[in-house]
């Protein structure tokens, strides 16, 4: 899956999520840009949120919480141009489909919150753009997740484009005990034949990196420039900028680690092969014309002569000249 410059194939796709920890404030949001940036992140993104385009007109207390954390939709374009400069890709989760024709210019890919990968017009709005979508799959069990990937690639092949999906593994609780993050569905996931990622709110990076050893090729983790910024939930459970450093570097040494998944004899190898492998010698002082025989031969360290594995093809076989023990019998010296 590509996603702007990024093939997530060869490189696992990092993304700081900063959500709303902005808190409503441009320039912070600007700051952490530059954190995650520095932080070694792929891409940041955001929500964007109009409230009354969210939640009903009673619930006036979530109004009023989600009015002071959203920025103004003329905030986006600047944010744009500042990853841009940062070098990170600029995404942000689009809470209805005003927002999503909004953002539409600005995003390279789309991100699906868990709790809209039911929401049909919003799927049909970003597939629309052709763009790819990360669908995060929190709130549902497979044949739901089944159903919104069916549902996304059917509006694709209506339009004759095949699309580009990744459904990212995600626990929608805030923060997700370690009993409750179930990485082992990452599995399952990738047995739909699409990208996986995971979308953490665990506490801590732990399950994140581990994520990455199942499969993950995207993943997403909160990001704040202090967990102590506020009595807001998601600080306290996303990564701050050292976090976060340290998150992408392990992710990177998984990376490292994990290799090609071929299984392989390693360049590193080469030389302790040779030393370590076996080879046939004489079991004993042995006469010319001498009838090989299991007790006969012995298998000694180093390789390079005539290996175990040939050993069948010793039996029954002449020496062509007396040999001392512990000398290697090698083809040339046999009938």
């Amino acid at each position: 899956m590509r996603i702007g410059p990024i093939d997530t194939d060869r490189k696992v796709f990092i993304i700081a999520e900063i959500g709303n920890n902005h808190e409503g404030d441009g320039s912070v949001a600007e700051e952490m840009i530059g954190r995650a940036a520095e932080s070694g992140a792929d891409a940041v993104k955001f929500q964007t949120i109009v409230p009354e385009r969210l939640v009903e007109p009673g619930q006036t207390e979530r109004l009023k919480q989600l009015r002071r954390l959203c920025l103004a939709p003329e905030v986006f374009p600047k944010l744009k141009e500042t990853a841009d400069k940062a070098g990170v890709l600029f995404l942000s989760t689009p809470f209805d489909l005003h927002s999503a024709a909004f953002l539409a210019p600005l995003v390279p890919a789309w991100k699906i919150a868990s709790a809209d990968n039911d929401f049909l017009p919003l799927l049909d709005a970003v597939a629309l753009t052709e763009k790819p979508v990360l669908l995060s799959t929190g709130l549902s069990d497979r044949s739901q997740v089944v159903r919104a990937l069916g549902y996304l690639l059917g509006a694709w092949a209506a339009r004759g484009h095949s699309g580009q999906l990744a459904l990212m593994h995600c626990v929608s609780s805030y923060p997700t005990l370690p009993e409750q993050a179930n990485l082992l569905a990452i599995r399952e996931l990738s047995g739909l034949g699409k990208t996986v990622g995971y979308s953490d709110h665990t506490l801590g990076i732990e399950a994140a990196v581990l994520s990455v050893a199942l499969g993950a090729r995207i993943v997403e983790k909160h990001f704040t420039l202090d967990k102590g910024f506020s009595d807001f939930r998601d600080h306290q459970l996303s990564a701050d900028p050292r976090e976060m450093t340290e998150l992408v570097r392990r992710i990177r040494q998984t990376e490292q680690m994990l290799g090609s998944g071929k299984k392989q004899i390693m360049p590193c190898e080469q030389n302790v092969a040779a030393q370590a492998r076996r080879s046939a010698v004489a079991a004993q002082d042995l006469p010319q014309g001498a009838l090989l025989d299991g007790n006969r031969i012995e298998w000694l360290r180093p390789g390079g002569g005539i290996p175990p594995s040939q050993a069948n093809a010793l039996i029954g076989r002449r020496l062509l000249r007396p040999l001392r023990r512990g000398e290697r019998i090698d083809e040339n010296l046999l009938a």
